[in-house]
């Protein structure tokens, strides 16, 4: 006998795909987010430390800004995440899944520290415009390998390139132990601390200008380069379907080279601000993991440079909050951590709902049922 067959139930809730949202939609969205972090982490905030949430949010905005010094630090490190988010936002609006930026930077870093050590009696002028070429070759080159092999022989990219980063830092363990100083020490130390020679210049009397003149530059050169060059179209056809590239004749095997080449000396150069324009020294430590954190900046600013500047003061200012309040209320740096994760996984969250949105099944359908 014939089973009767099952009547079929729309599930209660559905999750469709948004055809379009209006920005000024989104960014509500997002502000949502925020305030729903905000709230809940009061909430862990008063079961932690029993104290007024509000208070607790005003010293990480003192950790961040609170003087002037504090606030350039800040600027500082913004500036060297967002210059690594946009050396970042060509291959991943490729697709080409660049995981080695945090290699990239530190060959770039170490080929800057060189030009310093070696160079260091060179004018200064000439002595920069080395330090510059040296870092962005050097990272161009660590972007170019596995550009080549993939369009070579479809490796995936993701593993050459989170591998390259190891090989980027036994190669720059490799150059501190040689530069190291004083010997035995197993750390390069401050390069030229008596003549400053590769050293950023104070740019208006502030320490940290020239970092924030040359990464805006290249921030807003990237913008127009993917909005309105030739290459930027070419890039944006070869992610959205290879098949598509290769039918309007994009050569699509030179974009993932020509592209992964800038991407990676963007990242050189992040290298040489690091070096020359911030810690004037190069250990295994100089990225700092800014190549991974940088992922977030693109993928959240959806490759817009512009709004990147955005995510990367923030989460600049998430990390030196959570430090301040860490230790102004003698707290690990785990709930620190903690405090900083809630918040992203909000503003990650709200972009799941500006992508998808939930359909209920109507309410009396579902009482027939």
């Amino acid at each position: 006998m014939k089973k009767p067959e099952k009547e079929h139930r729309d599930p209660l809730i559905r999750i469709a795909k948004r055809d379009a949202i209006s920005k000024p939609r989104a960014w509500g969205i997002r502000l949502a987010g925020v305030t729903l972090a905000l709230v809940v982490c009061a909430f862990v905030i008063y079961a932690i430390v029993h104290l007024n949430p509000l208070k607790v949010y005003g010293s990480m905005f003192n950790g961040a800004f609170g003087t002037e010094k504090r606030a350039w630090v800040t600027v500082r490190d913004a500036m060297m995440l967002l210059c690594v988010g946009v050396g970042l936002a060509p291959a991943f609006k490729m697709r080409f899944w660049n995981i080695g930026a945090e290699g990239q930077i530190l060959v770039g870093g170490v080929a800057t520290a060189a030009c310093m050590i070696y160079c260091k009696n060179f004018p200064s002028p000439l002595l920069f415009l080395i330090m510059l070429v040296g870092s962005i070759a050097a990272g161009a080159l660590w972007g170019l390998l596995p550009a080549f092999f993939k369009s070579k022989w479809n490796t995936n990219e993701t593993l050459f390139t989170l591998m390259m980063n190891y090989v980027a830092i036994q190669v720059t363990s490799f150059f501190v132990s040689k530069w190291e100083n004083p010997y035995g020490s197993n750390t390069v130390g401050i390069i030229n601390p008596s003549s400053q020679e590769g050293w950023f210049p104070d740019v208006f009397g502030e320490q940290y200008f020239l970092n924030v003149l040359i990464v805006m530059t290249v921030t807003v050169a990237m913008y127009y380069y993917l909005k309105y060059s030739k290459h930027g179209y070419e890039i944006a056809v070869v992610g959205e379907s290879l098949d598509t590239a290769r039918y309007a004749g994009i050569n699509t095997k030179a974009v993932f080279i020509r592209t992964m080449l800038l991407s990676g000396a963007v990242c050189g150069l992040a290298g040489f601000i690091a070096v020359s324009g911030a810690s004037h020294t190069i250990s295994t430590s100089t990225a700092g993991g800014r190549g991974f954190t940088a992922i977030i900046v693109a993928w959240m600013a959806k490759f817009n440079t512009y709004v990147m500047i955005l995510i990367a003061f923030l989460l600049v200012f998430l990390e030196k909050g959570a430090i301040e309040i860490a230790s102004l209320y003698n707290l690990n740096s785990y709930v620190s951590d903690m405090i900083e994760g809630i918040i992203l996984f909000f503003i990650l969250g709200s972009e799941f709902f500006i992508n998808y949105r939930l359909i209920f099944r109507n309410k009396k359908e579902a009482d027939a049922e």
